[in-house]
């Protein structure tokens, strides 16, 4: 399947999110009430309130909300590549997603036959996205819109699930499959689990930014290696 996909019509992506607000406490009541019966089913230790596991609402659609995507797409120059990357960020979620819905109509109606290609994009980027676009009243772009199609209609790629051939119980970081890759590791200032803080506490949104757009870069190269092909140089890739 993927020596059919040309690399050109592919659109690299990485999605960072954190919880609706800073605090449990700062929450509607009725949302409280939502998450605390969320929180029975995420909460298996003593004496943790639903309070206390709140920044977990990042990761769940209906709690959590959007600050950043990262966009990486290739462009051919002569035999080789150069990856171009763009980030759509901020603390509007409504303004950021419509850049977002922009972007990908743009890259579908250029590219036929485009694909999406994130890092677990099939259980998390791609489904938390078209739910916050529902949610803040946004048409779906094309490559979202996936109800009603068949499995092998999906243009979605998951370098995650390619890598698991079938196997259904495993999951692997990106982090992992860079070292065995022996690709530079994307994770050298934050992780995931530190966005919560570097958002709401920091409010640095733009070491998040870099932070995402390592990943995506990274997604390319691991992909490229999927390929078989060697990975881009620094001096290949740009930001625009």
């Amino acid at each position: 399947m993927l020596e059919e996909i040309k690399l050109e019509q592919i659109l690299f992506l990485d999605v960072e999110t954190t919880s609706q607000y800073k605090h449990y406490s700062d929450a509607p009541i009725h949302i409280q009430e939502l998450w605390d019966e969320k929180a029975k089913n995420l909460n298996k230790e003593d004496n943790v309130t639903s309070s206390d596991i709140y920044r977990r609402a990042a990761i769940y659609a209906e709690f959590g909300k959007i600050i950043c995507v990262s966009l990486g797409y290739l462009v051919k120059e002569g035999e080789a590549y150069r990856l171009r990357i763009k980030s759509v960020s901020g603390h509007d979620e409504k303004i950021l997603l419509e850049e977002l819905v922009e972007v990908m109509n743009k890259f579908h109606a250029k590219h036929k036959n485009a694909y999406l290609c994130a890092h677990n994009g099939k259980e998390f980027d791609f489904p938390y996205m078209a739910r916050r676009m529902l949610i803040n009243g946004l048409k779906l772009p094309k490559l979202l819109d996936i109800a009603g199609k068949k499995p092998w209609e999906v243009a979605h790629l998951d370098t995650m699930e390619l890598w698991k051939f079938g196997d259904y119980k495993s999951y692997t970081s990106l982090k992992l499959l860079a070292a065995v890759f022996n690709i530079p590791s994307p994770k050298d200032d934050i992780d995931g689990s530190q966005v919560y803080d570097v958002y709401w506490h920091e409010n640095n949104l733009p070491r998040i930014v870099e932070y995402c757009q390592k990943d995506v870069l990274t997604l390319c190269r691991l992909l490229m290696r999927y390929k078989g092909l060697s990975i881009l140089a620094d001096n290949q890739v740009e930001y625009v």
